[in-house]
């Protein structure tokens, strides 16, 4: 129950790392909103995973863990999460409700690793946590739009996914994380692949693989290397380090990137109250990060 307490907190290069990781995931939605336009989408999630395995895995040893990890890391991240995300997307999710509706994962995270983990959720954490979900909720209010429920669904238990493998990588220990990262990548594309001929027909499977341009395997490539060995990687040695409750929650800046991306990329409206809902996030952020500097303890007494 103490073993959160000896995790080092958050510096400075690893907020650094967490704004680089963030960027990335915040664009792939557009990268993964156009990928799928005419493409299955559980092929384009199996091909993602299929370049973030090879040709790595013949240069990065495999990690040392048991296989019930591995597997689970990998059917996590890669059916559950990607999958579902890729599906919801195609079904008329847009890319920057997306990005927002996939942070409910560090709720989910932070609740999970507090019941199964022990990891203890302070009161300026749950502050900001609380002041970054009212953000979102503003976001998400001002979004506009119809959303289809079905991938409203998909995308939750996307970010749901999301949330278990943050667990697994807790649960593994001093393993070493890209190993982790490009060994799990192996274990998506053969099941997506089987989904994806079975709901969309292998027509459409063998004409996507013998008649996509070069734009859609550049797309690819950025989702596989960039967004999966890279960002992931970086992403599980930081919760690894500082723990889930900690580190779960800066995904929060996603959506913000996301939605900045949108906007760009489709057009997507960036009015001031959605301004107002992205401060709310850095301001809950903030909290949660730098808040035990600032928050009275309990018993301890305010200079007057």
């Amino acid at each position: 129950m103490n073993a959160p307490a000896t995790l080092p907190p958050l510096n400075a290069r690893a907020l650094l790392l967490a704004l680089l990781i963030t960027g990335i995931w915040g664009v792939n939605f557009i990268v993964i909103k156009w990928s799928v336009a005419g493409a299955p989408p559980l092929l384009v999630a199996a091909l993602r995973f299929a370049v973030a395995a090879l040709p790595a895995v013949f240069f990065v040893p495999r990690p040392q863990l048991p296989a019930r990890l591995l597997w689970g890391y990998g059917l996590l991240v890669g059916v559950v999460q990607f999958g579902l995300l890729y599906l919801a997307i195609q079904l008329g999710m847009s890319a920057g409700l997306g990005s927002l509706l996939m942070q409910m994962q560090a709720f989910f995270t932070a609740i999970l690793a507090a019941r199964l983990l022990g990891e203890r959720i302070q009161p300026w954490q749950a502050a900001g946590m609380t002041a970054a979900f009212g953000g979102m909720a503003l976001i998400g209010a001002l979004s506009g739009g119809d959303l289809p429920l079905v991938s409203l669904g998909l995308t939750l238990l996307a970010a749901l996914g999301w949330a278990g493998s943050n667990l697994v990588v807790r649960a593994s220990g001093g393993a070493n994380m890209l190993s982790l990262v490009v060994w799990s990548a192996l274990i998506p594309p053969i099941p997506l692949t089987l989904l994806a001929g079975l709901t969309g027909g292998w027509d459409a499977v063998g004409h996507t693989l013998t008649h996509s341009g070069w734009g859609f395997w550049a797309a690819i490539v950025f989702m596989g290397l960039g967004n999966t060995v890279l960002g992931f990687g970086l992403w599980s040695v930081l919760i690894q380090r500082h723990g889930a409750a900690r580190v779960a929650p800066l995904s929060l800046l996603v959506p913000v990137f996301g939605l900045i991306a949108s906007a760009l990329a489709y057009h997507e409206a960036f009015p001031p109250g959605k301004v107002i809902g992205a401060l709310l996030v850095f301001a809950g952020l903030t909290l949660h990060v730098f808040g035990g500097r600032w928050w009275p303890r309990a018993g301890q007494r305010t200079p007057a």
